[in-house]
């Protein structure tokens, strides 16, 4: 994906070093690889701008893999032995950013996208070195397209779903590209004027920057303070300076 000479500017005057951020996109479409996705064409974007920053990316279409359905954490001895979950929940918890991308169907996010926000719970309940959630220090984004309204409904429901789970969600977390609502040329087919659309070049870019400027800090400071928040610790007794009757 080429960058406007307005993006590229934004990469080469930029004073932040992002290089040992890792970020991980995750392709929602119901396409398996090789056909072409029109949701990449958003996540190109996105991942050049990273990538120029110098950030670890990578991208993967859950569609390929036999992730199994459930909210267990591993499926493997509930009747899903080639469940593919836990090979990538090792690149979620390695990713300081997570781009849960999907296209629209019937104004709703992708059954994809359901079954890998329903996965992302099942592993949500694990502790972090600190005794938090396993997803406390990481931010989350989500970028949409597709032929049909609903694009910030779904993209409601991806930010609510990933800050419930202990992501913590930027400023502007969500970008997305619609075109005539019916039959019509999609994001990346000819004539569309998705890939010159001025607003979503923004938006796209603005999420990207946000993205990596959260997690930066949050790299640098450890992830979010580790007090109030610490399930081992509430499980332990403790209540984070409320008095309770039972520990005095």
């Amino acid at each position: 994906m080429t960058l406007s000479e307005k993006q590229l500017e934004m990469c080469t005057t930029s004073k932040w070093d992002f290089s040992n951020l890792r970020a991980l996109f995750l392709n929602c479409t119901l396409k398996r690889s090789p056909e072409m996705s029109h949701t990449d064409g958003l996540i190109n974007i996105s991942r050049s701008i990273m990538e120029k920053n110098g950030v670890t990316v990578d991208v993967l279409r859950p569609i390929d893999h036999p992730i199994a359905t459930g909210v267990y954490g591993d499926m493997s001895d509930r009747g899903w032995p080639d469940d593919a979950w836990p090979k990538i929940y090792k690149k979620v918890q390695s990713a300081d950013i997570l781009v849960l991308t999907t296209p629209i169907w019937l104004g709703e996010k992708s059954s994809v996208a359901t079954q890998v926000v329903e996965r992302l719970y099942s592993t949500s309940g694990d502790l972090n070195e600190h005794g938090q959630y396993a997803y406390y220090g990481k931010v989350g984004g989500t970028l949409i397209t597709g032929n049909e309204d609903g694009a910030k409904h779904c993209a409601m429901n991806i930010l609510y779903s990933l800050q419930h789970l202990g992501y913590t969600i930027p400023p502007q977390a969500d970008a997305g590209w619609l075109g005539e609502v019916g039959p019509g040329p999609s994001y990346l087919d000819p004539g569309s004027g998705g890939p010159e659309n001025d607003f979503t070049n923004r938006n796209t870019t603005f999420m990207t920057w946000n993205l990596m400027h959260l997690a930066r800090m949050m790299k640098d400071m450890g992830g979010i303070p580790a007090h109030g928040n610490q399930r081992s610790l509430w499980d332990a007794g403790c209540r984070f300076d409320h008095a309770n009757p039972e520990y005095r």
